[in-house]
């Protein structure tokens, strides 16, 4: 099989959805991630964990978790590996918990509940439907490694 074909027969193991999860993560894995330890100066870097905006020196310092978080994403969601069934959904919870408190926290908020809840119900759709989505990870890929 050419790499084209193997990458038809990867994207039908899971839904239209989980697959633009799937390259989301291969992109921050592979493109974002490393520009953004690497290249983006410290001085506008900016990393947000539980709401709270990290900058500088905390921000870079805290990068190398972001990467490992999507690494794994990108690794689970292409094996569609059991281990990705609880924490993909309860990484995206941890995302919208820090929507809906950074609306508070960050001078660029709303500090508004409604602001917070739209900034963090469109992830408790996505948290709920991959909590749901137990049994795609339960038949992972063949594995050539």
């Amino acid at each position: 099989m050419n790499g084209w074909e193997v990458l038809r027969e990867n994207l039908k193991l899971r839904p239209w959805w989980m697959n633009l999860l799937m390259f989301f993560c291969i992109y921050m894995t592979i493109i974002y991630l490393p520009w953004d330890m690497f290249v983006k100066p410290l001085a506008v870097d900016e990393e947000v964990w539980f709401g709270v905006t990290l900058r500088g020196w905390a921000a870079k310092a805290t990068e190398p978790f972001h990467w490992l978080v999507y690494g794994a994403g990108m690794v689970g969601f292409w094996k569609m590996r059991p281990w990705m069934h609880p924490w993909a959904s309860l990484y995206v919870v941890q995302i919208a918990i820090s929507m809906f408190v950074w609306q508070f926290l960050d001078e660029r908020g709303s500090d508004s509940i409604i602001g917070g809840l739209a900034g963090a119900v469109p992830f408790i759709l996505l948290a709920i439907v991959l909590w749901r989505s137990k049994e795609k990870f339960n038949n992972p890929a063949p594995s050539k490694d």
